[in-house]
């Protein structure tokens, strides 16, 4: 299994793939239940952490924050740390739109 970080370059440089489709969800100290999750294309790759743009700016991610990340709709990655939690994190992102 990949890594995320490897992952998300793999998404971002091989030209079969498009960011627009890939959704990354992460620790967010002080958002509803510590996690938000954010698309592709609103994220820019940097060596140590993934830089998301926000209405009040950048905000660093470092990659070992990473829960999640889906491609299409696929689970592609999903941190040991929630292992069997994907499919709930999807639904409550769901609910949030």
């Amino acid at each position: 299994m990949l890594t995320s970080h490897t992952l998300l370059h793999q998404y971002w440089h091989d030209p079969r793939y498009d960011r627009k489709k890939v959704q990354v969800w992460y620790i967010d100290r002080g958002a509803p239940n510590d996690r938000s999750s954010v698309s592709g294309s609103e994220i820019t790759l940097e060596p140590y952490y993934l830089s998301i743009q926000t209405i009040y700016g950048e905000k660093p991610i470092p990659y070992h924050r990473i829960l999640l990340i889906t491609y299409d709709g696929a689970v592609e990655f999903e941190n040991q740390k929630i292992q069997g939690l994907a499919y709930q994190l999807i639904e409550e992102n769901q609910h949030r739109r």
